[in-house]
């Protein structure tokens, strides 16, 4: 397997390098772009001429190499060496209630015989991530790993888009279905966020609504931890996401963000579901908080990353909440991962609305917020 990694600050120059890539012959591409380039028609016959197989959302920030740029274009080519392959399917999620059986939908269509890895992409509005991935997951064998994100749109929360090889558009759902013997697969997702407050009691939720909290308007509790940042709302709920913890008050390791709020019914609307008689405790962090999440997300990782004849394609997908909380330090949790992997791995991703993940190899697939998680690919001779 090879790949290369490369960002494009315009239409423009990437349609000018189009045909060096196309060159390369990919076998899939990825691009995650800020979503004024989705939403230009000049882009997709742009992608398609580079390769016919090509998925991508747009963001709330790409990630190429070591960089982090926001108003861009990251481009992963990858190629195949052995008889390894990759699928692409897609589907409409017609809106949120119906995000399960999206799900159900999009893993009856994924051959499992040789599979070893899936990799998602999907709307970051108007979705419940949790239901799609349970649809997604409960299809599929336990043994595989779900990886990739919810779409962005530069901390807006208003359209994102999503690649496929038919077009481009605001509703789809993606996934590439990989093949073959000699591809294997890591994963990691940390968090580095500090929990803070009195737990309290999910009294009532809705799927991803959450309605109240410990019987009491879940958006005034909110408020009146917020203070003057209840003014900001919806979008100061990235400063301050909710910490799961299960029935007993023990911390699950599933972060929820708020996307948005009901004033009419004192909601909350979560990017991930919520059951009653869970806990939920509030959450904040540092810079300094944030990057020592991202050394412990890589850190299972780096320990098999050490051959530097093996080439690894690593897929980053964090959150828009950490770049909020980095600003202009964003850049530095991704060069952490860069100088703890092996320097024939190439680096690329984006930051999300919502990241799926295992938590370790060994774990469920996840929707995770507020949260860096990396896939690692590789493909032996």
């Amino acid at each position: 397997m090879l790949s290369k990694t490369f960002f494009f600050h315009s239409l423009d120059e990437l349609k000018q390098e189009s045909d060096a890539l196309k060159a390369f012959a990919p076998s899939l591409l990825i691009m995650y772009a800020s979503s004024p380039f989705l939403s230009s028609p000049e882009l997709f016959p742009i992608v398609s001429h580079i390769c016919p197989d090509c998925v991508g959302c747009s963001t709330a920030g790409e990630i190429s190499a070591n960089r982090v740029t926001s108003n861009s274009i990251s481009v992963v080519l990858l190629r195949f060496e052995s008889s390894s392959y990759a699928k692409i399917h897609h589907t409409t999620l017609s809106d949120m209630p119906s995000s399960y059986e999206t799900g159900q939908s999009l893993a009856n269509r994924i051959e499992q015989n040789g599979l070893k890895g899936v990799y998602v992409l999907a709307p970051g509005v108007e979705i419940n991530g949790s239901a799609l991935l349970k649809g997604i997951s409960t299809h599929l064998p336990q043994n595989i790993g779900i990886s990739g994100g919810l779409a962005g749109d530069d901390g807006a929360f208003e359209q994102t888009y999503v690649l496929h090889p038919n077009g481009i558009d605001s509703r789809s759902v993606v996934a590439v279905a990989f093949y073959g013997q000699s591809l294997s697969f890591d994963y990691s997702a940390r968090g580095g966020w500090r929990s803070f407050g009195p737990a309290r009691r999910v009294a009532s939720a809705k799927e991803n609504l959450l309605l109240e909290l410990d019987d009491k308007p879940a958006l005034d509790i909110y408020k009146s931890y917020l203070g003057e940042y209840a003014e900001d709302l919806p979008a100061s709920g990235l400063l301050f996401p909710f910490e799961v913890l299960n029935e007993n008050g023990e911390p699950t390791g599933i972060i929820r963000t708020i996307l948005g709020i009901d004033e009419q019914t004192k909601a909350l609307v979560l990017a991930g579901e919520v059951n009653e008689n869970q806990y939920l405790r509030l959450m904040n962090a540092s810079t300094e908080d944030l990057i020592s999440g991202a050394l412990e997300a890589i850190a299972p990782i780096a320990s098999k990353n050490r051959d530097e004849d093996l080439h690894c394609l690593a897929l980053v997908t964090s959150c828009v909440g950490r770049k909020l909380v980095m600003g202009d330090r964003v850049e530095e949790e991704i060069e952490e991962l860069a100088l703890q992997l092996s320097s024939n791995t190439n680096i690329a991703g984006f930051y999300s609305y919502g990241e799926i993940s295992p938590s370790c190899n060994e774990a469920p697939c996840e929707l995770h917020n507020q949260t860096l998680t990396l896939m690692l690919m590789r493909e032996t001779h």
